[in-house]
């Protein structure tokens, strides 16, 4: 089944589950993540309440939107609905190719004037929400929204510049594998993944993973014999 396409009002009231009903996840305050982006975050997970931006990238191809389908995918796969706004161009075949489960993933495409609203009634109702950060958004409206998801224990992905995130994620630096001799098709893409933020997560962090895969690995330097790593030698090693 594709991912819920939501439009109107009526239909957003159907999706989202009243505040005062049971959580679906069992009540845990901590979502998972994939064990490569675990080190990023406080806690090694999403934290309900929280806000995670991902800093959206200077082109399409910057691998902004892999990394999004990455963070959904451990919390969709465990139980938890997502939901996806002001995104037209977000894939639902991409997204159940990263093992985010289409069943309890809504769309909004176009939430129009109305996006704080949309953003708002999700944050109510469903666990993680995603929204492209609209141009003219204004603090006030993002402080609130804030608010909304810390009160309401939903962990809220702002994708583009967010202000006063627990934490934001951004790709910062990318590699394409798949082309050798000037011939072959690209296949994945190694980058790498940086985070900074407040309190616990103050301090910034790097990690380095293959964007798209089937699975996500992390990629380490090839040690030679005992001595110090040797620059540019990469092997990559399953997820622990």
């Amino acid at each position: 089944m594709a991912g819920r396409m939501v439009v109107g009002s009526a239909a957003l009231a159907e999706l989202v589950r009243p505040a005062s009903a049971p959580d679906p996840a069992g009540g845990h305050r901590m979502l998972p993540v994939r064990p490569e982006l675990s080190g990023l975050l406080p806690g090694r997970g999403l934290r309900r309440g929280s806000t995670i931006a991902v800093g959206a990238g200077q082109h399409r191809h910057s691998g902004t939107t892999s990394l999004l389908l990455a963070l959904l995918a451990e919390a969709s796969r465990a139980g938890s609905w997502c939901a996806v706004v002001g995104m037209p161009t977000f894939g639902a075949a991409a997204a159940a190719e990263a093992g985010i489960v289409l069943d309890r993933l809504a769309l909004v495409p176009e939430p129009g004037p109305e996006w704080p609203t949309v953003v708002a009634a999700l944050i109510d109702g469903v666990d993680v929400v995603v929204t492209a950060v609209p141009a003219t958004v204004s603090a006030s409206v993002a402080s609130r929204l804030v608010a909304r998801a810390r009160q309401r224990g939903s962990v809220l992905v702002p994708y583009g510049r967010w202000d006063g995130a627990d934490v934001t994620l951004q790709v910062v630096r990318g590699m394409w594998e798949g082309i050798g001799s000037g011939r072959g098709r690209l296949r994945r893409r190694e980058v790498t993944i940086s985070a900074r933020g407040r309190g616990a997560a103050a301090r910034p962090k790097e990690v380095k993973v293959w964007l798209p895969d089937a699975e996500l690995t992390r990629v380490i330097p090839r040690s030679a014999g005992v001595g110090r790593p040797v620059p540019g030698l990469l092997r990559v090693v399953a997820p622990a």
